[in-house]
């Protein structure tokens, strides 16, 4: 049996009882980064032999890890933090696994981008994961342009050095949106900062630790209508040869305000 074990994403206490039982009983922990992950083990006393799994070897390594389920033996495969698979080694892992017939099995556990929404409070639903950019500019401006106009929130990774120009490149696609900027997750220094870009002084943000951006979908963004552009807009429909109330439903669904906004300021007409 492969178990996928997600582990913390700072703090050490961050991991279920069921991971810490399965890291106990398994044969062999396959670890991203064996220097790291023995820092978790050591610290719950866990003392297993160690395969290295990373994006540089994953796709040998995989098949002495199939090799040795196939064996029988059960295997806990961990990243350096948070769930292994999405944005860290273990999706060739995971498909072999199911091309072979090996079983497995995900735990759930600790997750920085569910941890960054609910505390962005600019996810309800509907979000889209992106996780880490394109690190020429050039790539990631292109694929920023393609998302622009996502009606749901956005969620990006990015590392301390390139924070400031990530999200500089961001505005420069996105223009103004609120933004919600989690950094050192469950960590000592945790910090959220709730802003828009046009707030936003992103040289008074600290390079350290790791960052999660969610940025506000286009859709929901709401344009500010002054009276005086309401009146314009119910004068241009009458003239079209609206009636008042098919120009105040009209308007109202162009600005998507309520009637109370609209209706009051066709009595003026």
């Amino acid at each position: 049996m492969l178990y996928i074990c997600p582990t913390p994403i700072g703090n050490m206490e961050d991991i279920t009882l069921r991971v810490l039982n399965t890291l106990k009983k398994v044969d062999y922990i396959a670890c991203e980064d064996t220097r790291y992950s023995a820092i978790l083990l050591n610290y719950y006393d866990i003392h297993k032999p160690l395969i290295s799994l990373h994006e540089h070897n994953e796709m040998e390594k995989r098949e002495e890890i199939i090799r040795l389920l196939a064996e029988g033996n059960e295997i806990a495969l961990v990243s350096d933090a948070g769930m292994p698979g999405i944005q860290d080694p273990g999706y060739l892992l995971i498909q072999a696994a199911i091309e072979r017939n090996i079983p497995y099995t995900v735990l759930p556990g600790a997750s920085a981008v569910i941890t960054a929404a609910v505390a962005s409070n600019l996810v309800q639903k509907e979000f889209l994961f992106i996780g880490f950019l394109p690190r020429k500019k050039t790539l990631q401006l292109e694929q920023l342009e393609n998302l622009k106009s996502v009606s749901w929130p956005i969620v990006f990774y990015e590392a301390p050095h390139r924070i400031e120009d990530t999200l500089f490149n961001i505005y420069q696609v996105f223009e103004n949106r609120r933004i919600s900027i989690c950094r050192e997750i469950s960590k000592k220094f945790e910090e959220y900062i709730h802003t828009d870009f046009d707030s936003l002084d992103s040289e008074k943000i600290e390079r350290r630790g790791e960052f999660v951006i969610v940025v506000e979908g286009c859709a929901e963004i709401q344009k500010e209508y002054t009276q005086e552009d309401i009146l314009q807009m119910l004068k241009e429909e009458i003239e079209k040869g609206s009636s008042k109330k098919d120009a105040v439903r009209t308007v109202m669904i162009q600005t998507k305000l309520p009637k109370k906004s609209v209706y009051p300021l066709s009595l003026e007409l």
